[in-house]
């Protein structure tokens, strides 16, 4: 690989790694001190998909309702 084809990799990676450590905060933050940023670590990728599934239906629901949503 070339140097710039190296960096490049580098740059995915990084961008990736950043990706998944906001992924892995917003879970913490939904969960509101239920799941640890450790604890989200472990999660499978089938489980962080799932939450996220959660956290958008109730997001819609509490558009479509006027409630607050903290």
């Amino acid at each position: 690989m070339s140097v710039g084809e190296i960096l490049l990799e580098v740059t995915k990676y990084d961008n990736e790694q950043k990706e998944m450590k906001s992924e892995l905060l917003k879970i913490c933050w939904y969960m509101r001190g239920g799941v640890t940023y450790e604890e989200a670590h472990y999660l499978t990728y089938e489980d962080k998909l799932l939450i996220g599934d959660i956290v958008k239906d109730n997001l819609e629901t509490t558009r479509k309702s006027g409630m607050p949503f903290f």
